[in-house]
């Protein structure tokens, strides 16, 4: 029999993955193109806009503050729909999905340790709070920022998670119900040095290749890992070659921007498909990360690969295996025939 706390931690560690909240990109601290605020077609959440003001003005927290003071703003929870909601309202921080690099914020379970620790809601936020149909909610909130707040940019995010369970999910022997969230992100940048920090690392080639070389193409896949080393917001972007023996290009993929923010201390992994990679060759494959808005922000790293195309490889041994054992055989025999003919002497006699 289950306990109902082993259950919650179930619970709890499966839903940590459903409950962040994926979020749009932003470069820096503006907003990538056309501001719109967090929503998920029942409810949103964004900065509280001025009276008077369509509430797509300002989607985003954006604010600068110096390490010892407090900062007074306000979130808005809409509900879009035909009835009454409850959500519970928390700030936390954000991350980089390890996988792939999207903005996400944590989950109510996991307790912020950067500037989702400075944000106190109002007294009315404290348990849950209760939208009526087609309304909102106005919260006010305080940003205290830490006398030892580091410089350069922390970024978190408002949540309002829905109380309702809108759906079960069977994990083993266990259901678990589903929740969902919906956040509006909060960048905060503390004056000082800003160091920008970017490294490409483990970089490393998976490949596979047909039965029969050069019937099909050989595909490979890049594998490589990017971390921000600094302390501000960046936006890469990657270039991808690869020579083969003799300094021969065998892949020229220039620059591009990924279309994702990379958060201070994040490291994210990152794919690139390569369907088609060489069939037998010494290959060379490098990765050179930047960013535009840091021109002297780049970094390298690159791995070595045999491209051998094995399947074939081994029908060829396998091949000349059958050849050399019929060769044997025959040879054998041969020589067993031999052995057996009678011996004649001069006399003609046996």
């Amino acid at each position: 029999m289950r306990t109902r706390s082993s259950t919650r931690s179930r619970t709890r560690s499966s839903l940590y993955g459903l409950l962040l909240v994926l979020l749009a990109l932003c470069v820096g601290l503006l907003p990538a193109g056309p501001a719109t605020a967090a929503d998920n077609g029942t409810w949103g959440v964004f900065p509280t806009p001025a009276a008077g003001a369509a509430t797509t003005d300002r989607a985003y927290f954006f604010h600068q503050g110096a390490a010892g003071t407090t900062l007074t703003d306000s979130v808005t929870v809409l509900n879009s729909s035909d009835r009454e909601l409850t959500f519970q309202v928390f700030a936390t921080d954000a991350v980089n999905t390890p996988a792939g690099g999207a903005f996400a914020l944590l989950p109510v379970e996991t307790r912020p340790k950067d500037v989702g620790t400075w944000i106190t809601l109002a007294p009315e936020a404290a348990g849950t709070v209760t939208v009526p149909a087609k309304g909102r909610k106005d919260i006010p909130f305080t940003v205290k920022v830490p006398a030892d707040a580091t410089p350069g940019d922390h970024v978190g995010g408002i949540v309002a998670l829905g109380t309702a369970v809108e759906g079960v999910q069977q994990e083993g022997k266990v259901q678990v119900g589903v929740k969902r969230s919906v956040g509006a992100r909060l960048y905060f940048r503390v004056p000082g040095p800003v160091t920008p920090g970017l490294s490409v690392e483990d970089v490393r080639v998976s490949r596979s290749a047909p039965l029969l070389p050069w019937v099909k193409d050989a595909r490979a896949t890049v594998r490589y890992a990017l971390v921000n080393r600094g302390n501000v917001v960046v936006e890469p972007e990657v270039a991808i070659t690869a020579e083969g023996l003799f300094g021969r290009r065998v892949l020229d993929r220039p620059g591009r921007a990924l279309k994702l923010s990379l958060l201070p201390g994040q490291r994210i992994e990152l794919t690139e498909p390569w369907p088609d990679a060489p069939q037998s060759d010494w290959v060379t494959v490098r990765i050179t990360a930047g960013a535009a808005a840091h021109p002297d922000l780049v970094s390298r790293s690159e791995t070595d690969f045999v491209a051998v195309p094995w399947p074939a490889v081994g029908l060829l041994l396998v091949l000349a295996g059958a050849g050399v054992t019929v060769w044997v055989l025959r040879r054998r025999r041969r020589a067993e025939s031999e052995q057996e003919e009678p011996v004649l002497d001069l006399a003609g006699r046996r």
